[in-house]
């Protein structure tokens, strides 16, 4: 078997090989001399097949393993001579040629291997990061806020007009062509004005009434209203307004925050105050992370180092977008793709840059992983889908089970794997 090798850059190589009729020659009658020994034929012991009888009953299989054995002999033999490890290698070697003439079979075989990537000093690259400033109004304003929440609603006393965030208590009567209909009416309603509770219009019609006044509003049920018989029809609702309720003033003092800190035995309104503090600084600085400095910061690592990319992985990119374009195009689109099969090279092809980006940042991510013993297991993995499919209210099994099945289980845990690495090395320049 003559083997030639190229090794294009640090993530592709290619082995070309011919594999002569004596090679496979040689692989048959190996194979068929170790089933001799094992296969059970009729007619035979087990242990006495003859070769012959093992060669007639497997035939065109035999060949198969033959061949099967020699791209496996010249895959071992090219890494060799390239000095590639077999662990280096990113996903199947690609079979590119596959062509059997008298002599033999000539092959070409495709290989993807984990890029060289030289960091340096990569911290250097991260920007010192500023704690968001919080001053004693956010934290007042959030505490009072918090308190509120969970403050009793009061009647109000005072002869004053609703308000967005006052709490009608109302009767009401829906008319749709001065004929009242079903799920229409009720009694002493209870309504938090600016809860967008009732189709649009109506709150705000509420919003400006008094105790004891009573009204005619006019609104128009929203096109795709639940209802078909009310949907897109205008109505009018008669209301009465019996009380105006709002929650009770909020007084922040030790009482509140032992109320509102539980868990501490020595809670104090300035004990209250630091932990709300802390607690605006962790939403500033994540908002801060997630839409200004990691997106950033991972800019700056794709521009700053130059790397090999796999081709085959940045292929397989760009058939996803592509894919994923498909499935937003309508059918006319989609059928005048069909027929232009040079439309379809071209528009893949305005991903290439996009899917070098995408590729080129997953192989930086996993280097500076490595260098910052980061990592994220299957069960942390598995943890994270189980609490944001509950958190949405769904079956957390089975959204595990549809994202395994569909394989988005490696691109989450890189995805997760990205967030803490980007975290960590921000973090460590926190002023």
């Amino acid at each position: 078997m003559q083997i030639t090798t190229n090794k294009i850059d640090s993530a592709n190589a290619k082995i070309n090989a011919a594999i002569t009729r004596g090679t496979i020659d040689a692989n048959i009658e190996k194979i068929a001399n170790q089933l001799s020994k094992e296969a059970k034929i009729a007619g035979f012991r087990k242990g006495k097949v003859p070769v012959s009888a093992v060669k007639k009953q497997y035939g065109e299989r035999l060949v198969q393993d033959a061949e099967a054995q020699a791209l496996r002999d010249l895959l071992s033999a090219g890494l060799k001579e390239m000095e590639i490890a077999s662990d280096a290698l990113i996903g199947e070697p690609q079979i590119a040629k596959f062509e059997k003439n008298d002599n033999g079979i000539d092959v070409e075989v495709v290989i993807a291997t984990r890029p060289a990537i030289t960091l340096g000093d990569y911290t250097a690259m991260v920007p010192a990061v500023e704690k968001p400033a919080i001053d004693d109004a956010a934290v007042m304003a959030r505490i009072e806020e918090l308190a509120s929440a969970q403050a009793p609603l009061v009647n109000v006393d005072e002869d004053r007009a609703l308000v967005s965030g006052d709490t009608a208590l109302i009767d009401f009567e829906g008319f749709v062509d001065g004929e009242a209909f079903p799920g229409g009416k009720a009694e002493e309603f209870s309504l938090r004005l600016g809860s967008g509770q009732f189709i649009p219009g109506f709150e705000d019609q509420v919003i400006g009434m008094k105790k004891g006044e009573e009204k005619t509003i006019a609104v128009t049920f929203p096109e795709n209203y639940g209802g078909e018989k009310l949907a897109g029809k205008p109505a009018e609702f008669k209301v009465k307004v019996h009380a105006i309720q709002a929650k009770e003033a909020v007084t922040v003092d030790e009482e509140l925050a032992k109320k509102m800190l539980p868990g501490f035995e020595d809670a104090s309104v300035d004990m209250l105050k630091e932990k709300v503090k802390e607690q605006l600084e962790t939403e500033a600085m994540s908002v801060k992370y997630n839409d200004e400095l990691k997106p950033a910061l991972m800019e700056t690592f794709v521009s700053a180092f130059t790397i090999d990319l796999p081709e085959f992985i940045v292929e397989q990119e760009m058939d996803m977008a592509l894919n994923k374009k498909a499935r937003e195009m309508s059918e006319a689109e989609l059928e005048e793709l069909r027929n232009d099969a040079e439309k379809v090279k071209a528009m893949r092809e305005t991903f290439r840059d996009d899917a070098c980006r995408a590729v080129k940042a997953t192989f930086i991510v996993d280097a500076l992983a490595k260098a910052e013993n980061i990592s994220v297991n299957e069960q942390e993995l598995m943890q994270t889908i189980y609490y944001e499919a509950m958190q949405m209210g769904q079956d957390p099994m089975a959204i595990y089970k549809h994202y395994q099945e569909s394989g988005y289980l490696p691109a989450i845990q890189m995805a997760m794997i990205e967030d803490r690495v980007l975290s960590k090395l921000l973090n460590d320049k926190i002023k």
